[in-house]
């Protein structure tokens, strides 16, 4: 039985869909349409398989080549590729195009300028034999900023961010890890680009840590190398949420240690009045009463929060009053009474709560209330 023929309208239709996917850089969909192509036509139109299948063997090539880089749009992370083995590693956030800066306490926020000013006048510094900040480790539980912070620095410099997540790094053949890590981190350097390891602690580990094999261990040898190599026209950051994993020989070599700690009361302030959005205007009240109920989170938290009684409002679930109530009165429980205190001050200052709904939320006396605050604006029983 002779081959089944293809038409040209078929190749055409087969080429239109691979000239789609090669321009929208979806490489490993290319990759595996450019197989199947090469099966198709290997007996009707074997030329064309061959050629195909040397352009499929090219992109090959050059993938194991250049995994080391694949750019992203800000707020967008790629999962790890497998390209003939070569892990592709870096992930790029590219800010350039503008972002807001990081909601951060006022020391925090200097120590970053700071860094961000050396960058600035590292000639400056030069000239008087003084190397700039090469490296600095942010250190925090997830949600407090770090990785928005690291964004922040590279924007302020004029170029994208790299993010080398180092769980990412951990090949299955672990002989390759070490080699796979030099590797980004030589692109990088070669870039002078501002390179974040995420997640440090999964790599540079305490050498003392009986729980590892030796090839993890000696992965921390790598990163102190690298560390102490890293040159003044790039700048490393590592951020880590468990610092009392890592070797205590990589906090020595880090140039400084940024500290993420919760928001304080002025900075989840300004949180609160900007995850309000367009509804800053109808809650402008409850501001004060929403920053010392969620104090204490994380900014992520606090996001989360806020959102939630948007949300709640738009759809006339309740009243604005009956929402904030709601809202912070699960972690009146975990409070002192200084912050009860604060707390039952602000509600009342918002001139939206009686001093009795105040006071059953908060378990602050009436009398209290009114010595502090004055006579109640509210009569009556109020919310039920």
């Amino acid at each position: 039985m002779p081959p089944k023929t293809t038409s040209i309208d078929e190749i055409a239709v087969d080429f239109a869909t691979l000239a789609r996917l090669a321009a929208s850089q979806a490489h490993d969909d290319v990759r595996l349409l450019l197989a199947r192509l090469i099966r198709k036509y290997r007996v009707t139109h074997p030329e064309l398989a061959a050629q195909l299948d040397s352009s499929l063997k090219t992109s090959q090539t050059r993938a194991a080549g250049g995994a080391a880089l694949r750019r992203e749009t800000p707020g967008h992370v790629a999962g790890t590729q497998q390209a003939d083995g070569a892990l592709s590693l870096i992930k790029v956030f590219d800010d350039l195009g503008g972002m807001e800066g990081p909601l951060l306490p006022a020391m925090l926020k200097r120590d970053i300028e700071g860094i961000v000013s050396e960058r600035r006048q590292r000639e400056a510094l030069l000239a008087r034999g003084i190397s700039p900040t090469r490296s600095a480790v942010l250190v925090g539980a997830p949600g407090l900023g770090k990785t928005l912070s690291a964004r922040w620095i590279a924007y302020q410099l004029g170029k994208p961010l790299w993010v080398l997540d180092l769980t990412s790094v951990m090949s299955s053949l672990l002989g390759k890890t070490g080699s796979n890590l030099r590797a980004a981190m030589d692109h990088a350097k070669a870039n002078s680009a501002v390179l974040l390891l995420d997640e440090v602690d999964a790599i540079a580990k305490r050498r003392s840590d009986e729980s590892d094999v030796g090839e993890l261990k000696r992965l921390v040898t790598v990163i102190l190398q690298e560390v102490d190599q890293w040159p003044d026209t790039g700048l490393l950051l590592a951020a880590t949420n468990h610092p009392e994993l890592v070797d205590p020989a990589l906090w020595r070599r880090f140039d400084a240690v940024l500290t993420f700690g919760p928001p304080d009361a002025a900075t989840t302030a300004i949180a609160v009045r900007r995850f309000l959005g367009q509804d800053l205007t109808e809650f402008e009240p409850w501001v004060g009463t929403l920053a010392v109920g969620l104090q204490g989170g994380s900014l992520s938290e606090v996001e989360r929060a806020i959102k939630s009684i948007r949300r709640a409002h738009a759809l006339e679930q309740a009243t604005i009053e009956e929402l904030v109530a709601r809202l912070v009165e699960p972690g009146i429980d975990g409070m002192d009474k200084t912050q009860r205190l604060e707390m039952a001050l602000q509600m009342a200052r918002s001139g939206q709560y009686s001093h009795q709904e105040i006071s059953r939320l908060t378990g602050i006396a009436r009398d209290t209330i009114r010595k502090h605050a004055g006579p109640s604006p509210r009569r009556g029983r109020g919310m039920k």
